[in-house]
């Protein structure tokens, strides 16, 4: 049986693998072009 600081292990490591996950998907090449348009969005006027 698992007690509180089993949980808290759990907890703890599958944030941080959520953390590597984001910060994989955000520093991916494929989502480069898609990251510098949204950048330029308010710079674009009408």
């Amino acid at each position: 049986m698992m007690n509180i600081t089993d949980l808290r292990i759990v907890a703890t490591v599958a944030c941080f693998v959520a953390f590597i996950g984001i910060w994989i998907w955000a520093w991916s090449k494929r989502h480069k072009n898609n990251f510098n348009e949204a950048a330029n969005l308010p710079f674009e006027g009408e």
